[in-house]
């Protein structure tokens, strides 16, 4: 056995992770269980929890299925993806940051105030709020 594969089982690799993290955004965010997208794409639910945490990589053919149901394109699941993932260093401070706005965006609050603001139909009333929230965030800090 290679050293290269030793490091593989040991930890996941970080591109993996990234997918995995931008699938269950989008999962989330559209509000399906795990149990839900592995049973319309035909796999089991820890299948899918495995894929989530990075610890399987996800195939071709598995990425297309999971992004039509999911109604992105595939590379959704590599956008935002920086410099630092495709490196083994320590994370940078502007990764940091994304790390903590992936978390945010696996609370219930943020979920459901993301649902909302897209349920509003009018671009122009979406717009409005969407400026709102932003002079009262400055405003408070």
């Amino acid at each position: 056995m290679t050293t290269q594969t030793l490091v593989r089982r040991s930890a996941p690799n970080p591109i993996d992770i990234h997918v995995g993290g931008r699938l269950r955004l989008r999962r989330l965010a559209v509000g399906l269980s795990q149990e839900r997208l592995a049973k319309s794409i035909g796999i089991t639910f820890q299948q899918i929890q495995k894929y989530e945490r990075g610890t399987n990589r996800i195939v071709a053919s598995r990425l297309h299925d999971l992004a039509r149901v999911l109604d992105v394109p595939v590379g959704y699941f590599f956008s935002d993806m920086g410099e630092g993932t495709l490196s083994e260093s320590s994370p940078a401070p502007r990764e940091e940051a994304m790390a903590f706005a992936h978390d945010l965006m696996g609370e219930r609050e943020t979920l459901e105030l993301v649902r909302s603001y897209y349920n509003i139909s009018d671009p122009r009333i979406r717009k409005r709020l969407f400026d709102l929230v932003k002079s009262v965030s400055k405003a408070v800090n």
